[in-house]
């Protein structure tokens, strides 16, 4: 919390996105008892528990709720599952003017009147963290997360996970009304989302926008930039403070993957910290930042080197930390998430590297 707040520690933090998932066996094993993806999102109990794992047994810094994209889309509604080996799918793609009209009628207040296991999860898991806590000596924040428009929107316009996202940016240009429609839309879906989970306890929010790199800069601008803006809303609302906040409202990250050329973009619509992928190294992004002065990076190990030789990971973890040194804080993190085929060990042994890592 302070490094987001741009205080920077003596002890660099680390969390990874995905490290509540697939690369713990603790996860499969707690899976295997049943159900979907969805279901076990929406389950308090088990969504909980698989917050802590990483916690427990990597000694991060941060939970991240464990959770997904969609799931305020399957509040309101709309029929989504997740299939294994493939992502999102939905029942009925949402490409015309005629469907986006007929979804945007939907109330987005849903989200928070059909939240109640989601909120309930957020409350066990900020007391869960609590006890951790205590065990620890010092406090655990939860980050609570939701999917960008543009992302959601892509997956809505496919029905489902797209390698170029073309349903997405061509109805960007053929039916300009309709796009702002639809994206305005996923924004107060997904910031209800968002907020619900702040007001339930979470202590960060990050906004995730997977497939904002597909987009050209002038597009994302125009198209995308405002609705994004407009998710960050609800949570800018709540005038309650985060319960490891240190100052001001609830620490925002925005964060995307192959954003190289809209970084500046990403981070002008008022966030504390801003998450960058392993294509741009954190100087570099600093740079192009005007120097990061008011700014925290979040970032940016490559995944590919958790499979790779020992030294060149740590090499690799150790040109990050320096690297992060040029921000006016850094939360060392992937540059994405986690591979489910990665050792546990070895993301074990990255949080002990950074945290006995000292700034020179």
């Amino acid at each position: 919390m302070q490094a987001l707040r741009g205080h920077r520690p003596e002890v660099t933090p680390v969390w990874f996105m995905r490290q509540a998932g697939r690369s713990l066996p603790e996860y499969r094993a707690l899976r295997a008892t049943g159900g979907s993806m969805l279901d076990a999102c929406l389950d308090p109990a088990m969504a909980s528990e698989i917050t802590l794992q990483p916690v427990r047994r990597h000694g991060v810094d941060a939970a991240v709720f464990f959770s997904d994209i969609v799931v305020p889309l399957k509040l309101v509604g709309l029929e989504v599952e997740i299939v294994a080996g493939r992502g999102p799918v939905f029942t009925e793609p949402v490409r015309t003017a005629a469907q986006i009209a007929e979804v945007v009628r939907i109330d987005p207040q849903l989200v928070v009147e059909r939240g109640e296991e989601v909120a309930a999860a957020v409350e066990r898991t900020t007391a869960m963290l609590a006890e951790e806590s205590a065990v620890r000596g010092e406090p655990i924040p939860l980050i609570g997360f939701a999917g960008a428009p543009f992302t959601l929107a892509a997956y809505l316009v496919e029905g489902g996970p797209s390698k170029d996202h073309l349903g997405a940016r061509s109805l960007i240009h053929s039916d300009p009304a309709a796009w702002h429609d639809l994206t305005m839309w996923l924004a107060e879906v997904t910031g209800r989302f968002l907020a619900l989970q702040v007001q339930a306890g979470a202590s960060a929010a990050q906004l995730f926008d997977s497939w904002a790199g597909a987009l050209a800069p002038d597009d994302y601008r125009r198209a995308v930039l405002p609705a994004s803006a407009a998710a960050l809303e609800p949570v800018r609302a709540l005038e309650i403070p985060g319960a490891l906040d240190i100052a001001g409202g609830v620490p925002i990250i925005h964060f995307g993957v192959g954003t190289g050329e809209i970084l500046a973009d990403m981070a002008s619509i008022g966030v504390d910290a801003l998450g960058v992928d392993y294509r741009v190294p954190l100087d570099v992004a600093a740079a192009r930042l005007g120097g990061a002065r008011d700014l925290t990076l979040q970032g940016n190990l490559d995944p590919a080197l958790l499979f790779a030789p020992e030294g060149a990971r740590r090499a690799g973890v150790d040109a990050v930390l320096r690297a992060g040194t040029a921000a006016r804080a850094h939360v060392f993190n992937l540059g994405h998430g986690v591979p489910m085929d990665t050792d546990p060990d070895v993301l074990t042994d990255v949080v002990r590297q950074v945290h006995a890592w000292r700034m020179p």
